[in-house]
């Protein structure tokens, strides 16, 4: 539990402050709606179904206030730069953006179906009692909840809205966003539709309660059993009832605010011109793009949206960018796993030699966890195939500062781990880590860079005796089959046992979770022992 705290204390904190605001806001309303006098006529009509109604009605309004924040990434980006100065742990926070924007979701879908179902039985309830009730409520007797749900305001946009939710939960499950991500992409833009008739939902004042000036007049505790004197005696006049103002424009208005300016620079970066210095075809279908743009920066590990027209004007995709910050370009390194991938480098591979690529928008560069890489003192880097990209970027940037003779750098030793199924995919970075090997042993610092290549896909057998390794010519020899995690972890705190190491990923998350719990296993509590930090990359 020490070790686990040690990644994750802060996370907790944040998860359980949101999980309190939840409780409190709905325990609040519930209490409101269920005891509060304004509404005793109305839980007469109604029964308990209002308050199960309305408390989930208020956490929802709570939550649509910040499921747009955290993919506001200009924002993010914006926070991290001001966090500069500020703890590791707390730009971490920000780098949890989409696992945060999954939990909000999932508190959406829960109180949207919770909400749905007590409106439905307040609707039936008050079809059966309102012929038996003897106030004058501006209610139609024969309505039925089937007529009611598709001819008022609340119902028809409540309908809408539950739609457009069940879509975008469904559309965004793990199998479709990975094999089919036009079908994401598109279904998430139904996010309009769902905040449009959320800001509307409210309007038909349904939900009605007792007015301040009537209730003054007219104290049900006191009259409720006195209908026939209403209007008779001055203690009991005939209580007059009003909608209740809508409430959810005032919680959404503000992150809808941000969102459109996000849209808008998104659309102003668009517009700006985009240049191809180079196109390369590497082995294994990845598509090699080396782009200028005016005016653009960026830093180690960070990513881009690009859109292409000539495929798709919605769609943007990320890709990080393997070029380091000295350079005067930045370059993406795009795998062949999608229809819009597959276009872009069929394209590509149709373009004559030396010829300009189709339109191409750029949108950010956005901030990632790797971006922290260079604040630790010892960092591991584990990259799985294409997610060698961001540690391309780091290990150039390396190889800059050194050149330069930075003194800025604190980072005295870094461990490389990268997994492939095949051994072609080894050969467009090989270059890279050559030239790595050379500069480090001219210094004589040949100790700080640790790099191991694991082939997946062989085992031992497929192996060769020589001076080099049989795959990528390089000094180090290549592993084959998968590490041993534990084995690795061992060495690294053994060999720096009392620095602070940041274990970075950029892969699937089944390898995120074996690695995350290795470094909870040999953190040490003791502040002056070795202690693993978690970082992931996330689009």
């Amino acid at each position: 539990m020490g070790n686990w705290f040690v990644n994750n204390w802060f996370s907790a904190i944040i998860i359980s402050v949101w999980m309190g605001l939840n409780i409190f806001i709905f325990v609040w309303f519930y209490f409101t709606y269920e005891h509060g006098e304004r509404f005793y006529y109305t839980r007469h009509l109604l029964g308990s179904a209002l308050a199960w109604a309305r408390a989930p009605a208020a956490v929802l309004n709570f939550n649509c206030m910040l499921i747009l924040l955290p993919v506001c990434r200009n924002l993010l980006s914006l926070l991290r730069g001001s966090f500069v100065r500020c703890s590791r742990t707390m730009r971490k926070q920000l780098d949890k953006n989409l696992t945060f924007h999954k939990l909000v979701a999932y508190m959406i879908a829960l109180m949207t179906a919770v909400h749905t179902v007590a409106h439905l039985l307040n609707v039936e309830w008050l079809n059966n009692n309102i012929s038996s009730c003897s106030l004058a409520l501006p209610q139609d007797p024969q309505q039925i909840p089937t007529y009611f749900v598709f001819t008022s305001i609340a119902g028809l946009t409540g309908v809408i809205i539950t739609l457009a939710l069940i879509l975008i939960i469904t559309s965004s499950m793990e199998v479709i966003r990975r094999n089919y991500f036009e079908v994401f992409w598109y279904t998430h833009h139904l996010f309009i539709i769902f905040f449009a008739g959320l800001v509307i939902h409210g309007i038909g004042y349904i939900v009605r309660r007792q007015g301040e000036d009537s209730y003054k007049k007219h104290k049900p505790l006191f009259c409720h059993n006195r209908t026939e004197d209403w209007g008779k005696i001055p203690e009991c006049p005939i209580p007059q009832f009003e909608g209740g103002p809508a409430q959810t424009w005032w919680y959404v208005i503000g992150p809808m605010v941000i969102y459109l300016c996000e849209r808008l620079l998104r659309f102003i970066r668009y517009m700006q011109n985009v240049q191809y210095r180079k196109i390369v075809m590497r082995p294994s279908k990845v598509l090699e793009l080396q782009l200028v743009k005016k005016g653009f920066k960026m830093d180690v590990g960070q990513y881009v949206f690009l859109n292409c027209p000539a495929i798709s004007q919605l769609e943007w995709h990320p890709f990080t960018m393997t070029s380091a910050p000295e350079e005067d370009f930045f370059s993406v390194h795009i795998r062949s796993a999608g229809d819009w991938t597959d276009k872009l480098i069929d394209i590509m591979e149709k373009l004559p030699e030396g010829a300009q690529g189709p339109k191409m928008g750029v949108d950010g560069p956005f901030g990632t966890a790797s971006e922290d890489v260079f604040d630790y003192e010892v960092s591991m880097l584990v990259g799985a195939g294409i997610g060698v990209t961001p540690f391309a970027s780091i290990l150039k940037s390396i190889w800059y500062k050194f050149k330069d003779n930075d003194p800025k750098l604190r980072t005295r030793k870094i461990y490389f781990y990268w997994l492939c199924r095949e051994t072609n995919a080894f050969e467009w970075f090989a270059d890279l880590l050559k030239a790595q090997e050379n500069e480090m042993e001219e210094r004589g610092m040949g100790d700080f860079l640790t790099y191991k290549l694991f082939l997946t896909g062989w085992d031992q057998s497929h192996v060769r005796v020589s001076e080099t390794d049989v795959v990528t010519g390089l000094k180090q020899k290549t592993h084959y089959g998968r590490p041993n995690w534990d084995k690795e972890f061992e060495q690294v705190r053994n060999e720096n046992p009392t620095s602070v190491v940041g274990t970075f990923l950029c892969g699937p998350e089944a390898l995120g979770k074996v690695l995350e719990k290795k470094c909870g296993k040999y953190s040490d509590v003791d502040p002056r022992k070795t202690k693993f930090y978690f970082n992931k990359e996330n689009f």
